[in-house]
């Protein structure tokens, strides 16, 4: 299971060329999409072992398709995907800060970081 994808066969193709030149997805072992009208509307990236945990490293949706369910869709696939035994862990952008909660996310005070130099 190197990747999974919720996509119309007509985007297939291309859509691989591009996440092929792409290291964060190339590298990549779970990735969710959704989609509206062949337009491709929200994606989720993460890297997991699914055994213990799973790090949810990107989690976006197109801002004329937010606040309808598709950031919580996606993260409820991932959690299906992983299993109820692994872990969903992340790194939020600022901004982004009161959204986990709400789609049930429990802040944590034991993590520690060491961040990029580029």
């Amino acid at each position: 299971m190197w990747q999974r994808f919720l996509l119309r066969p007509a985007f297939v193709a291309p859509l691989m060329i591009w996440l092929e030149s792409n290291k964060m997805f190339a590298n990549a072992n779970l990735i969710i999409s959704a989609w509206h009208e062949g337009q491709l509307v929200g994606v989720c990236r993460a890297l997991t072992d699914f055994s213990y945990c799973c790090y949810l490293s990107d989690l976006a949706v197109d801002k004329a398709f937010q606040k309808q369910g598709i950031g919580h869709e996606l993260i409820d696939r991932v959690r299906s995907a992983i299993g109820e035994e692994v872990a969903l862990i992340l790194l939020s952008a600022p901004e982004a800060m009161t959204y986990y909660p709400k789609v049930g996310f429990k802040n944590v005070e034991n993590g520690f970081i060491i961040k990029r130099i580029r």
